[in-house]
């Protein structure tokens, strides 16, 4: 008798079902190559970015490839102040303003010490002539400042050419440590930017 047709690879031992043929490899690629990932989705490979971006750095450091952070950087020099913010001091139109009043004030508490007391209106004088005619505040706490101290010089003077009796030695003392205790007063209320009205005294120049 004839036998029956067998089907395909059933007398084979070797052969393989043909539903169980693996897949073949893609063109231009090997049978031993694992397979490509599939065409759908982001491209996960280097120099790609991953879905959704990266995560920002920690601590809020900006990334060194030079990114702004979240948000974009702060203004340049936030927090700090421009190069006209440091202005001239507080009463003053400017910083020579400041240095000639606290001439004029600590000068003729110098001058009252150095001079016996008969001296403190030397360094007002030089600030008012120096400065006063720029600056109107300079001139108001030279005029001030030179006002009085001419009054207590003229007093010192007088008591020193009184020395002869003993009341002339205490008058000249007394004048000298007035103008220095209020030149110093005067001195620190011009370093605070206000105007020191001297106690005792007359508006002798204007």
């Amino acid at each position: 008798m004839t036998e029956p047709p067998r089907p395909p690879g059933a007398g084979d031992p070797g052969a393989q079902p043909p539903g169980d043929t693996p897949p073949s490899a893609p063109y231009g690629s090997s049978a031993n190559e694992p397979p490509t990932a599939p065409l759908s989705g982001a491209p996960t490979g280097p120099g790609y970015p991953p879905p959704g971006g990266y995560p920002p750095p920690p601590g809020g450091q900006p990334p060194s490839g030079g990114y702004p952070p979240p948000g974009g950087y702060g203004a340049p020099g936030a927090g700090y102040p421009g190069g006209g913010a440091y202005g001239a001091p507080a009463g003053y139109a400017s910083s020579d303003d400041k240095t000639w009043a606290l001439v004029a004030h600590f000068g003729g508490a110098a001058g009252m010490f150095i001079g016996g007391g008969v001296l403190g209106w030397v360094a007002p004088l030089v600030a008012l002539l120096a400065r006063g005619n720029q600056s109107p505040t300079v001139r108001a706490h030279a005029v001030a400042a030179l006002n009085f101290q001419l009054i207590w010089s003229i007093i010192a003077l007088v008591g020193w050419i009184l020395t002869c009796i003993l009341i002339g030695i205490v008058v000249g003392f007394g004048a000298m440590i007035v103008g220095i205790i209020f030149g110093i007063l005067g001195g620190v209320k011009a370093n605070e930017g206000q105007l020191y009205r001297y106690p005792m005294s007359a508006n002798l120049i204007k």
